[in-house]
């Protein structure tokens, strides 16, 4: 068993080091496609303005969406093979773990949808109703990172590990397709973020829930294989949770 799971970090710290990479050239393959199709339509017929920016916002989200599948689906595989030499499907071999011998596993996804999902809606309409500071409500996101990783770090670490490559990746995908304004979900998740905003973040970027993450995941990440020291993996979440 503990073969098992030293395996499984190690297949997942490659898997999702593949994942990061494609997703940073994500934007790269997304302009340049972008680029060369908008060029392909300047070589056809003129249309009115109001067609005309429909049919752009269209195929912004379009080639944004097929770029992210290309990433997904061939470029990441195609890394995981030639460092790793994977040759299962990273995407099959993350569904076998998952269900496989996975009650527990389960069981911690089905908690983490469930106090994500109460943890948005009821923060999500706090700042919408509330005159409480920004600041103050980001903190509660802080409480959430807590009741999500605490139990995991106990009862499942290695499966936390490939957790925190994912909701990195989401999070990447997902303020993507805000700055970009990617339809349908860029003015969505927009105005979501923006409701806990303030001077700290960008005008472009909001990165406060990647330093949250990144904090949580880092002491995990770099303790992984060290049991002499048996709080290690809970440094980022007790200094930034409590």
């Amino acid at each position: 068993m503990v073969w098992l799971e030293l395996y499984s970090i190690y297949i997942s710290n490659f898997f999702w080091q593949g994942v990061l990479l494609g997703l940073f050239l994500l934007p790269l393959l997304y302009k340049s496609s972008l680029q060369v199709w908008v060029y392909c339509r300047t070589l056809g017929k003129q249309r009115t303005q109001a067609i005309e920016k429909r049919a752009e916002k269209g195929t912004g989200s379009a080639v944004f969406y097929v770029s992210l599948l290309v990433v997904l689906l061939f470029l990441v595989p195609s890394w995981t093979r030639l460092v790793q030499g994977l040759e299962v499907h990273p995407f099959v071999w993350v569904l076998n773990y998952m269900f496989t011998n996975s009650d527990e596993r389960l069981l911690l996804c089905a908690y983490w949808i469930f106090v994500i999902c109460v943890s948005i809606r009821r923060f999500y309409s706090i700042s919408k109703q509330s005159k409480t500071e920004r600041i103050l409500l980001r903190k509660y996101y802080h409480l959430v990172a807590v009741l999500i990783f605490s139990p995991a770090v106990i009862f499942q670490p290695a499966f936390l590990d490939l957790a925190f490559g994912a909701a990195f990746a989401l999070f990447l995908i997902l303020e993507m397709i805000r700055v970009w304004e990617v339809y349908p979900l860029g003015h969505t998740i927009h105005q979501f973020m923006n409701a806990f905003t303030d001077h700290r973040d960008s005008e472009i970027l909001i990165i406060s829930h990647f330093s949250l993450l990144l904090g949580c995941a880092l002491p995990k990440w770099m303790s992984s294989g060290f049991n002499d020291r048996p709080l290690a993996p809970f440094a980022g979440i007790l200094s930034l949770g409590i």
